[in-house]
């Protein structure tokens, strides 16, 4: 018989019973990331003139710290039904500087949590960003890298840089890429090369850390503009829907079940699509708990995530649709994943 309770802490402890007589405690811990949809500041720039109370928009100030609560509301709720806290580790696109980051970690219902930043201006034409935000009782940061995504076909190709964040999370040595591929504009087939790309730089990222330590836990997560089914995904970033399967140097994608089961992180054009995934390698899946493994993935979809009523009934709840504004949240759920560890006897 299988039971599960969750013994609420400050540091997430889960009580797992595989047998009767056989209950163990595990320290859970959770990571994140979401696409929190243009969240840029009110100044006018070169690439966010559409963002400024003088346009169709209307972007304010009230706007902008609405913005900020309600991005600040979702990430503090998002694992906390197990692990009793906010997540750990968070990875986010779709930002323009660190001044908005700064703005998104001090407001009200996050400040408490003491979220740093990791973050660096990138080359995307938009001006948006990827970014961490980290827990320093849960993590401490060893060192940083961004990679930038070019295509030999167009050299003047831009898009979101690749943010690599390494450190340790409990002691244990683990790394995060914050991904953002390219978008599907000008149709799915002809930019799909340009997502090829961006795997294969996610891919070498990858290969260069197992390269030091076949063993490396490396967490990648994004929003792929791509399904976990796509070739991107498939064959460049070369990925596993199965625990049994992922055998490097194959990662395992725990999204791809997901997919298949029908769930989404957003919609379009009646249908769902799952481009924010969440892949690991193959360490995260050894047996042996004493160290952090991967226990469950989800999407984070709660009711007031989304649209109430009208066409778009069930889609997420956004923050424009257009140039209207509905002071909703973004066009995407967030992915998250648990990890878990067996809690050392103090005796």
């Amino acid at each position: 018989m299988k039971s599960l309770f969750l013994l609420l802490s400050f540091v997430g402890l889960l009580s797992l019973s595989l047998f009767s007589q056989d209950t163990k405690e595990y320290k859970v811990g959770c990571i994140m990331f979401y696409n929190i949809e243009n969240l840029f500041d009110t100044i006018p720039g070169d690439n966010d003139k559409e963002f400024a109370p003088d346009t169709e928009k209307q972007w304010n100030t009230k706007r902008y710290f609405d913005k900020m609560e309600a991005m600040a509301s979702v990430i503090v709720g998002v694992g906390s039904d197990m692990t009793g806290t906010a997540p750990a580790i968070v990875g986010l696109s779709e930002i323009e500087n660190m001044t908005v980051l700064k703005d998104l970690v001090n407001a009200p219902s996050i400040k408490k949590y003491n979220y740093q930043i990791v973050h660096f201006d990138g080359s995307d034409r938009r001006g948006v960003d990827c970014a961490l935000l980290y827990r320093p009782e849960f993590f401490t940061v060893t060192n940083t890298a961004m990679h930038l995504v070019r295509t030999p076909e167009d050299t003047a190709f831009r898009t979101r840089d690749q943010l690599l964040v390494s450190g340790l999370y409990d002691g244990e040595e683990m790394h995060f890429i914050i991904l953002h591929w390219p978008s599907r504009r000008g149709g799915e087939k002809r930019s799909a090369p340009k997502r090829a790309a961006a795997a294969d730089v996610t891919r070498h990222i990858v290969d260069s850390l197992l390269t030091i330590n076949p063993e490396a836990k490396v967490v990648c997560m994004g929003d792929l503009n791509d399904d976990p089914i796509d070739k991107s995904l498939k064959e460049h970033l070369n990925t596993a829907a199965k625990k049994e399967d992922a055998v490097l140097p194959k990662l395992y994608n725990p999204m791809e079940q997901l997919y298949k089961s029908g769930t989404g992180s957003l919609a379009y054009q009646d249908k769902w699509n799952l481009f924010d995934q969440i892949i690991i390698t193959p360490a995260f899946l050894e047996k042996d708990m004493s160290s952090y493994r991967f226990y469950q993935a989800h999407i984070y979809n709660k009711p007031f995530l989304m649209q109430k009523e009208g066409r778009f009934k069930g889609y997420p709840f956004r923050t424009y649709v257009g140039n209207t504004y509905m002071g909703g949240y973004s066009d995407h759920f967030p992915a998250y994943i648990y990890v878990i560890k067996e809690k050392q006897s103090s005796n």
